[in-house]
């Protein structure tokens, strides 16, 4: 497993951080400015925006883009959170228009001209300031000279970027800090946690306040043997061949021995009732456009043994207007005109066609966060960590696996937690300031499916009040 506790990995980080030390204090590297109003949007924006690139790397050529959105609520007081879109790769535009917030694209047929946005009730800068922020650079709008991705070079430029961003942002000093993200970022997303935690020990400035983390649908491993249990839960299998499964493969589904011929016929079975299925949420209608969201497995190194028949068939560019997949065909027209970009204050000639996810040399270095979440857990951080129980992609019987495995007591039992007085799903938490709650309903990721729900939860939680 990559760790920290790895020895090249921490002199590594002990290089960093003390080239931080020396440095970042003095560097000022944001460039910024507000947005009033986008193409697109009828009218000024009703909230503050501030887009820009902060620098960083060794000599600041890594140019990093973000979209800065200002609490509003009380952005002197309410938390600030840095926000990692998962992918690898993608860009954060996908956790500010599809998830979170306050503006999405209207669902109407595209026309030749600059896509709708509309204002969404239910965003979580509602109670809080958020950057989402382009990483690594090869994402969405960031750049370098020298495109380089992977898991390591995410979790460094993302410590540097956000003390550099609160060097230009002083005024949000004080403000309590969280790192929220969601799919392939519970790769990486704990270990910025711990890098910060390190900085900050190490009296790296600026001091970041930082309180905690969340994760939404987080991959958490590649070594994940819940499809199998999933399916069955929710009748897209046998009895039967659930029980065969358990017996051939003995619950090993990811790394099958091709000379087990029981096991691999099993999983050709399993295979081919799963084959027509959106893994990123079970009752929606498998819209080949949509395996190209971030959680494409193809790009998850090992992750499945088991791909839907769409994977290998698709051949379709665009989806039917019924699939809400629609949205990041428009997103893809909207982020390329040229006055999207103008208003945004991109530069120019730094990328070329803009794409939401880009991870083709992504380097997946880190084999699992667990070790992770067991330090931070002894730092005292609050988390939160919440699963849609309708994603297939990262079943919510893996996550629960994995946190049982922390080992750490319960204070308050599985019980359901609602909203609008419905059960929005159920929750549980742990003597370590882990909260694990489903989202019922919810698929990959759950606010995406569930908007009024997971603000709910997330403003609840924030506030360090019970789900």
């Amino acid at each position: 497993m990559g760790s920290l506790s790895c020895n090249h990995h921490l002199i590594e980080i002990l290089l960093l951080l003390a080239a931080l030390l020396l440095h970042i204090s003095s560097q000022s590297a944001t460039c910024g400015s507000i947005v009033k109003s986008l193409p697109g949007f009828q009218g000024p924006l009703p909230f503050v925006l501030e887009t820009g690139y902060v620098g960083v790397g060794e000599t600041g050529d890594v140019q990093l883009f973000y979209y800065f959105i200002e609490s509003q609520n009380n952005p002197r007081d309410d938390p600030l959170m840095l926000w990692l879109t998962g992918g690898p790769g993608c860009s954060g535009i996908s956790g500010l228009a599809f998830e979170i917030g306050p503006v999405g694209f209207r669902n109407q047929e595209y026309n030749g001209s600059v896509p709708d946005l509309v204002l969404r009730p239910s965003s979580w800068t509602e109670v809080s300031s958020i950057i989402f922020v382009d990483l690594p650079a090869g994402t969405g709008f960031s750049y370098s000279r020298t495109i380089q991705q992977g898991d390591w070079i995410t979790i460094h430029h993302a410590h540097q970027f956000l003390r550099k961003w609160l060097i230009d942002h002083q005024e949000f000093l004080t403000n309590k800090v969280y790192i929220g993200g969601d799919s392939y970022s519970g790769i990486t997303l704990p270990g910025i946690v711990e890098e910060i935690s390190n900085g900050n020990e190490a009296g790296v400035q600026p001091r970041i306040n930082l309180q905690g983390y969340l994760l939404g649908n987080p991959v958490t491993s590649f070594q994940a043997n819940y499809g199998v249990p999933f399916a069955h839960g929710m009748g897209l299998i046998s009895d039967e061949l659930n029980e065969s499964l358990q017996n051939s493969c003995g619950g090993e589904y990811t790394s099958i021995d091709p000379k087990n011929l029981n096991c691999v016929r099993d999983m050709q079975s399993f295979q081919k009732c799963i084959s027509g299925i959106n893994f990123a949420h079970i009752l929606e209608p498998l819209c080949e456009f949509a395996l190209q969201k971030p959680f494409d497995e193809i790009s998850w190194r090992k992750y499945f043994t088991y791909k839907p028949r769409a994977v290998l068939e698709s051949h379709l560019s665009v989806p039917p207007l019924s699939c809400r997949t629609y949205a990041y065909f428009l997103c893809g027209y909207w982020a390329n005109h040229p006055d999207v970009r103008k208003a945004l204050g991109i530069r120019e000639g730094s990328i070329g066609k803009w794409q939401r996810c880009e991870n083709r040399n992504y380097k997946f270095e880190i084999n699992g966060s667990l070790e992770y979440h067991m330090n931070l857990s002894r730092k005292g951080y609050r988390s939160l960590i919440y699963s849609g129980d309708h994603d297939m992609m990262v079943p919510f019987l893996d996550t629960q696996a994995w946190i049982r495995s922390l080992n750490y007591s319960i204070v308050d039992d599985w019980r359901p937690w609602d909203t609008n007085g419905q059960v929005a799903g159920y929750t549980r938490s742990y003597s370590n300031q882990m909260t694990f709650a489903t989202v019922k309903g919810g698929g990959h990721t759950a606010p995406e499916y569930k908007r009024e729900e997971c603000f709910a939860m997330f403003s609840r939680w924030i506030s360090n009040g019970p789900l």
